[in-house]
């Protein structure tokens, strides 16, 4: 499966993060199959102001109808900021009414590293480590790496970026944090996976496991 296509708008719509200031309530996520509320003291932040003329873009570069159906299906149901210097989060989905077809285990690690590619159009990050871990029935894979904005090597970062499949999406989060705190807030938040409800996002154990 090639999932580069519609993993580019992910990479855009890192850019417009950075430039916004207006603060909107987080769209609903629930249709997609899962919860997550935006952490005490996050501004959401409306992506979907700019979506379109990132996936217009994309449309233009893509090659095959099945990359523009890829492209089209790509939804961003949550973004937000939070502190100074900012931090941020974000949540891509693809539906699988949408694009045709349902995602396995074994397009998992694809999916999920495609995504993490997203924030390096802005960061440059180094060294990271992986995970795995279950979530009742729901297999997670993580990326954890350290790095800074492009030309500001004073500026430490975390990416973190933790992807599974539900019934009917293939669901990545991510943040790109500026401090310990926001990395934390990210991790701890609690979720709800096809009506299965955890009390933190990223447990303690998410790095034992390494991927195989």
């Amino acid at each position: 499966m090639n999932i580069r296509p519609y993993l580019a708008v992910f990479i855009l719509i890192g850019a417009p993060l950075l430039a916004q200031e207006m603060a909107l309530p987080a769209p609903s996520t629930e249709f997609l199959g899962f919860t997550y509320h935006l952490p005490a003291g996050w501004d959401a932040i409306d992506t979907q102001a700019t979506l379109p003329e990132v996936k217009k873009n994309q449309m233009a570069k893509a090659k095959t109808d099945d990359e523009r159906k890829e492209i089209a299906c790509v939804q961003i149901p949550i973004s937000a900021r939070h502190g100074s210097p900012p931090s941020f989060m974000a949540a891509m989905a693809l539906p699988f009414a949408c694009f045709g077809q349902i995602l396995t285990d074994k397009d998992l690690p694809g999916f999920a590293e495609g995504s993490s590619e997203g924030p390096r159009a802005i960061f440059d990050f180094s060294d990271p480590v992986y995970g795995t871990y279950a979530m009742g029935s729901h297999n997670i894979w993580i990326e954890r790496a350290k790095g800074n904005p492009k030309g500001h090597p004073e500026m430490p970062y975390t990416l973190e970026i933790a992807c599974s499949l539900l019934k009917k999406a293939a669901v990545c989060w991510m943040t790109v944090a500026g401090d310990n705190d926001s990395l934390k807030q990210f991790e701890g938040d609690a979720v709800t996976l096809d009506g299965d409800f955890f009390p933190e996002l990223v447990p303690a154990r998410a790095f034992d496991k390494k991927p195989s």
